[in-house]
C-alpha cells in the first residue's frame, strides 16, 4: 500500500478510504465489524463515518449515531492503526440546535461522537454541509477550540466550493487558528462539477477525499440497458425511497452511451470498469482518498486492486470527450 499525504496534515492515509454510511442496514453490525478489520488487513488506514449515518433507514432528522457505534467497536483494539473521520452539521434532530455549524452545535456533536465512536481524539472531524445561517468564523473558531482541548486532530470540509475554502484558509492565517486540510466532494468520471477546484486544493495543500467515485454502483458495470437492476444493488435495495438517486447513480435516468463507451475503454486496458473508474479518479489533482462503501470484502479487494491500474495517457482526452469537465475560463494574464 503507498500511503498518500492528507493536505498539510502530516498524516498519511491509504488511497482507498473505508466508507461506512450502509452498516446498519443492509450491513449488519457483526458483517460491519469483520469489514472494517477485513479492510485494515488490506492496508486500508483511513475510515470515514459521520453522526448522521445509520444506513438506508436514515430519514431527514433522524438522531443517527449508528454508524459510529460500530466503527468504535470494530476499531477499539487497533485504534492506532487507522485515522478515523467523523462528520457534524447536518441535521440529527428536529430542533434549532440539532443542526449546522454553530459552535453550540459542534462542540456538543463532538463529545457525543467521542463517546460513541470509543475513543478520546478524532482525527479528522468534517463539516458535512455549509450553513448558510453561521459565519464560517462562528464555526472555524468552535473548531479551533475543540483542537486545543485535544478532541479533535484536524479539520476538513464537505461539499464545499473552492471559494469557501477560500475563506476558511484566511480565516484561519488571520485568526492563527486551525487550517482545513481536507475537501470531501462528490466527484466521477460522471460527476465533475467540483472538477475546477481541483487545482485550488493542490495549490493550497487540501486532500481532496471524494465519495462517489463509482456513481452508486453506475461506473461498475452491474446495470445495462434495459435491465432491471440485479438483486443486492444499491438501487435494487433503495427502490421504495423517495429519492433513491441520494444513494448515488440512478440506472432509470443513465446515460448508457457514457457507461458503455467507459467499458469499452476499461477492455481496452484490460482492467474491470470499477477498478478503471477508480485508477481514473486517483490520478486527477489533489487525490489524497477514494471513499469508497461496501458490503462485502471482496468489494474492497477490488478497489485496492485500482491502485494497480494505469490509466492510458492517450485515455484521458477521450474520457474528456465522453465526460466533458465543467467550462473553465483561461486566465489571459497567467494563461491558465
Amino acid at each position: 500500500m503507498q500511503y498518500r499525504p492528507l493536505g498539510s496534515s502530516g498524516l498519511h492515509v491509504s488511497p482507498i478510504c473505508l466508507g461506512t454510511m450502509s452498516f446498519g442496514s443492509p450491513v449488519a453490525e457483526a458483517d460491519a465489524i469483520r469489514l472494517t478489520h477485513g479492510a485494515i488487513d488490506l492496508g486500508i488506514n483511513f475510515i470515514d463515518t459521520a453522526n448522521v449515518y445509520e444506513g438506508y433507514n436514515r430519514t431527514f432528522g433522524s438522531a443517527g449515531g449508528l454508524s459510529e457505534q460500530i466503527v468504535g467497536k470494530a476499531v477499539r483494539d487497533r485504534r492506532d492503526r487507522v485515522v478515523v473521520a467523523t462528520k457534524f452539521a447536518a441535521p440529527i434532530g428536529m430542533g434549532p440546535q440539532d443542526r449546522g455549524g454553530s459552535a453550540s452545535h459542534l462542540l456538543r456533536e463532538v463529545d457525543r461522537c467521542l463517546q460513541r465512536l470509543q475513543t478520546d481524539t478524532i482525527d479528522l472531524l468534517v463539516m458535512h454541509w455549509p450553513d448558510k445561517r453561521t459565519p464560517l468564523e462562528t464555526t472555524l473558531g468552535a473548531m479551533d477550540v475543540a483542537v486545543s482541548q485535544g478532541k479533535v486532530r484536524y479539520f476538513g470540509t464537505s461539499n464545499h466550493s473552492a471559494a469557501q475554502l477560500c475563506e476558511l484558509l484566511w480565516l484561519a492565517d488571520k485568526r492563527q487558528w486551525t487550517r482545513v486540510v481536507s475537501s470531501q466532494v462528490p466527484y466521477s468520471m460522471l460527476q465533475r462539477e467540483f472538477h475546477n477546484d481541483l487545482a485550488f486544493c493542490e495549490r493550497h495543500q487540501i486532500g481532496v477525499t471524494p465519495w462517489r467515485s463509482l456513481q452508486g454502483g453506475l461506473l461498475t458495470g452491474k446495470y445495462r440497458r434495459g435491465q432491471a437492476a440485479p438483486p443486492g444493488s444499491r438501487y435494487a435495495e433503495t427502490s421504495d425511497m423517495k429519492t433513491p438517486g441520494m444513494w448515488g447513480g440512478d440506472p432509470s435516468t443513465a446515460n448508457f452511451d457514457q457507461l458503455e463507451a467507459i467499458e469499452k475503454l476499461a477492455n481496452e486496458a484490460g482492467v474491470p470498469m470499477a477498478q478503471y473508474a477508480l485508477a481514473w479518479t486517483l490520478s486527477q489533482p489533489a487525490m489524497a482518498s477514494l471513499i469508497v462503501g461496501a458490503k462485502r470484502i471482496e468489494q474492497l479487494e477490488q478497489a485496492v486492486a485500482s491502485l494497480e491500474v494505469k490509466i492510458p495517457e492517450a485515455h484521458h482526452a477521450g474520457i474528456d470527450e465522453l465526460c466533458p469537465p465543467p467550462w473553465h475560463q483561461d486566465d489571459p494574464i497567467r494563461s491558465a
